[in-house]
């Protein structure tokens, strides 16, 4: 028969997981860390006491009040130190510096060509990632640095996985190139996963389950469960775009298949469309511009895309119930295609499923992968830290 953990032992796991929260920002006081974790006040009071005393955390002023008395923040001490964040895109990169423990505070971009290879591409990155940890008061010293990727991620391997607009990428073991070029840990993530941790623990309101969807070039999906990224059994958790729709019919999609609705609701595919009516356009920010100016064949086609992916969200609101769905990329900063999205889902998924069911868009914008990226480099770093905490906090 197994037998029950040590007191001990049950002590250092739960003094991990409060690490964990407070240093990636997702709770800062003892009443967060209670509703996070699902366990009682009186035990997190018990471990947070212990771990003050042998300075693993230390208490900085007062927290927002929801009425009564202000609760002490937590931080970690000695968070001296930052973490350098990258979103990877097409043809360009979005590069952001937080502080260990803290929020972004300042990002940048850099124009890039993602074919020519996980070399040049990355040297360009990692030199601009240190220019900007430069630009910080005290030199900016890094203690991790996250990259997230626009293609299946193999997070053991740190590597895309058959990535179908990335050449040469494939089994590149970016995580090691990372931590060789900047001397620090490293996290590498898909882009879609990244956007849904950082818009699931950047809404005011929040929920324990949510699906964040990326509309942009392509089709995205990262879901959250219990606070928790869902990864699925072989990585490729959410990753919707390559459902074959009706809609589809027989075009062509990227992956090798044929009507998946990538080929009906992306912005490539919208791209597609409109050079098939003779409009001059090259990606997806053309087609952001004609929409705004509310060019009609342009707005019909985003709000026929927009219904295509609410037609696809109804399976997975219904069979996944979330409490959000959450819009971002590209695509969804475009009113007829958040509102065709809307009301697909409100229409075709059960009653039960929407009642209580937030439909938002993005609350970081761009800076959601890089929020995301940063909070899963913090869960990393945070279990080495408290392996070198004091003695009899272990």
């Amino acid at each position: 028969m197994a037998q029950p953990a040590r007191p001990r032992v049950a002590a250092a796991r739960l003094e991990r997981e409060i690490l964990v929260l407070v240093s990636s920002g997702r709770a800062r006081s003892r009443k967060e860390i209670a509703e996070s974790l699902g366990i009682a006040p009186s035990t997190v009071s018990q471990r947070v006491q212990a771990m003050l005393a042998a300075g693993v955390l230390e208490e900085t002023g007062e927290g927002a009040s929801s009425g009564g008395r202000r609760p002490r923040a937590l931080r970690v001490p000695g968070s001296t130190g930052y973490l350098g964040v990258v979103d990877l895109g097409g043809a360009h990169a979005r590069l952001g510096i937080l502080p260990h423990g803290g929020e972004l505070t300042t990002t940048t971009e850099v124009a890039l060509a993602i074919g020519d290879g996980p070399g040049p591409v990355l040297t360009q990155v990692t030199a601009a990632l240190r220019e900007l940890a430069a630009e910080q008061p005290d030199g900016g010293r890094l203690l991790g640095a996250g990259i997230c990727l626009p293609g299946p991620v193999d997070v053991a391997r740190r590597a895309l996985d058959s990535p179908s607009r990335m050449p040469g990428w494939s089994g590149f073991d970016v995580g090691s190139w990372l931590e060789d070029a900047l001397g620090v840990p490293a996290v590498v993530e898909n882009d879609a996963n990244a956007m849904a941790v950082g818009e699931h623990f950047g809404h005011a309101r929040r929920t324990r389950h949510s699906v964040s969807v990326k509309a942009g070039t392509a089709i995205g999906a990262g879901i959250l469960v219990d606070d928790r990224l869902y990864r699925g059994a072989g990585g490729a958790a959410g990753d919707i775009t390559h459902t074959r729709i009706p809609a589809g019919g027989d075009t062509p999609c990227t992956c090798g298949n044929r009507g998946c609705l990538e080929t009906v609701a992306s912005g490539a595919a919208l791209v597609r469309l409109l050079r098939e009516q003779g409009y001059d356009v090259d990606a997806t920010a053309d087609v952001l511009a004609l929409v705004r100016d509310a060019e009609p064949v342009a707005t019909t086609l985003t709000r026929t895309a927009g219904r295509h992916l609410g037609a696809a969200l109804c399976t997975v609101v219904n069979f996944f119930n979330p409490g959000a769905v959450y819009l971002g990329g590209a695509l969804s900063t475009l009113e007829p295609f958040v509102s065709a999205i809307r009301s697909q889902i409100y229409e075709g998924a059960h009653p039960l499923m929407t009642r209580d069911l937030v439909i938002a868009p993005s609350g970081l914008g761009p800076d959601a992968n890089l929020v995301g990226v940063g909070r899963l480099l913090e869960d990393t770093l945070v279990p080495h830290a408290l392996t070198t905490a004091p003695e009899g906090t272990r």
